[in-house]
């Protein structure tokens, strides 16, 4: 799970597994597993060892390969005899340094600059290719110079900052109005390092329907894949913003457009005065990113928690946002943290958890403790799998299946029974204090969080429905079918 994870959200990393010595290879020996045909579809390439006179090679390519191009997974499996066999007579290898991808091409830069200067609705639409390409400060600079409307995916966020005038928010199935508003609306969509994913598009035959599509992205075999590029721009992403930046304006054609957009970021801006005595989650996470110091790291589970995560915390980096965005793996949250505390370990490192998460890799909490890892973990309690029971809730007429966690164990004990300081709050006055305590500890903490079962994520994209069909918890935003409803 966690190769194809790595494979899907393009994380460079290199496995070393174990196999059974060479002279039983394909003999059904104890604890034998063809490890190199299993994982074949998961990793960008795999070597089975069986000289130890290779492994300088193979260790050489296997970092060039997993960083080069769109980063992704390598696997090296290497069997018994080949681990302890005499390698005092191989050199040393330092890895080799990975070449960017090419420049784009002269014309497509060209027809770019064209294209945005021609338009009138402009919008940049820009993933995680942003980040793996190093470009952050490059793609800041061509929204700055270029003052066009920007959405994120999931694993784009931070690539501008949340309070940026041109920010119109996440898109997507549990995105901002303004930003699905913006997408639907358009009629230039600027994708850049974006791969088109269902979460973000909805419907696809349905997404941006009145927008040509210029794609900028270093895997060329993203363009065109699901949606057709009017102009295709591969290539090294940051090298393509730096020249689209040098050329950029701010034609007066697009000033009606931008200020539509801002208009909708202020009208459909997140409330966090939700009615009810319980602690409303996204109230505490829009804290939670308050009283973090600026630089922390967050990670979160997969769940309603990611999504609430996604939607009100502020990454002012792509780098400080840890989640498991195309497989969607529960659990996958703990580890995440702990290797960024081991990493950065001066650094602020929160997760962000539920409770069904959590309890996928619990035992890592031992880990934490022995190694004194001070990652604060946030767990939200809502007693039950709490996406699956909104969905079975809103398209399955509430026939609740699999999805009660009202025997959950009391997580604060069960931390403190590791020896990691743990408290749990109730009511909405507690959260002030319970956070600031969390963050002050010295050391790993975790702060048990009860929070509403019934509460869901906003606003939603129901499944198979294009981007613009939102479902809204607030009847005054409520519009089935938003595209030129309200007024320019």
């Amino acid at each position: 799970t966690g190769i194809a994870d790595a494979m899907l959200d393009s994380v460079p990393m290199v496995c070393i597994t174990g196999q059974v010595a060479t002279p039983l290879l394909g003999t059904d020996a104890f604890q034998e597993l063809d490890v190199f045909g299993l994982t074949m579809p998961i990793v960008k390439h795999s070597w089975l060892v069986r000289s130890v006179d290779d492994l300088p090679r193979v260790v050489r390519e296997a970092f060039r390969i997993a960083r080069e191009g769109r980063p992704g997974p390598v696997l090296i499996d290497l069997p018994k005899d080949v681990q302890i066999a005499d390698a005092s007579h191989l050199p040393a290898h330092v890895p080799e340094a990975v070449s960017p991808p090419p420049a784009p091409q002269e014309a497509a830069v060209a027809a770019t600059i064209a294209a945005i200067a021609a338009a009138e609705k402009p919008v940049i639409y820009a993933g995680g290719g942003v980040a793996l390409g190093d470009a952050v400060e490059d793609f800041r600079a061509f929204v700055e110079a270029s003052a066009i409307p920007t959405v994120l995916t999931l694993r784009g966020l931070g690539a501008l900052p949340p309070q940026h005038p041109h920010y119109l928010g996440m898109l997507g199935m549990h995105g901002t109005r303004a930003a699905n508003m913006a997408v639907q609306e358009s009629d230039l969509l600027v994708v850049v390092g974006a791969r088109f994913d269902d979460r973000a598009t909805g419907k696809l035959n349905e997404f941006a329907p009145f927008a040509r599509v210029i794609h900028i992205d270093a895997d060329a075999y993203e363009i065109s894949k699901l949606r057709s590029a009017d102009i295709a721009v591969p290539g090294n992403v940051g090298s393509a913003l730096r020249a689209l930046t040098a050329a950029a304006t701010t034609p007066a054609s697009q000033e009606a457009w931008r200020k539509r957009c801002g208009t909708h970021r202020e009208r459909f801006a997140a409330r966090y005065d939700a009615p009810g005595k319980h602690i409303y989650a996204p109230a505490l996470l829009k804290r939670l990113s308050e009283l973090a110091p600026s630089d922390a790291i967050i990670a979160c589970d997969v769940g309603q928690h990611q999504m609430w995560v996604a939607q009100h915390c502020r990454f002012n980096h792509p780098r400080n946002h840890l989640t498991s965005g195309a497989l969607g793996t529960m659990g996958f949250g703990l580890p995440a943290a702990m290797g960024a505390q081991f990493a950065c370990p001066d650094r602020t490192v929160v997760l962000v958890s539920g409770d069904g998460s959590f309890m996928m890799n619990v035992q890592e909490l031992a880990t934490i403790a022995r190694c004194r890892l001070p990652v604060k973990i946030v767990l939200l309690d809502n007693s039950s799998l709490g996406m699956v029971r909104q969905w079975q809730e809103l398209f399955f007429a509430e026939r609740y299946s699999e999805i009660d966690l009202s025997d959950n164990p009391d997580f604060a004990a069960l931390a403190q029974v590791f020896g990691i300081p743990a408290t749990r709050i109730e009511a909405r006055d507690d959260v002030e204090g319970g956070l600031a305590a969390l963050l002050a500890q010295p050391g790993p903490a975790l702060l048990h969080v009860a929070i509403d079962a019934r509460a869901n994520v906003w606003p939603l994209v129901p499944p198979n429905n294009a981007n613009s069909t939102m479902l809204e918890s607030n009847p005054a935003h409520q519009s089935q079918e938003f595209p030129n409803a309200i007024p320019a």
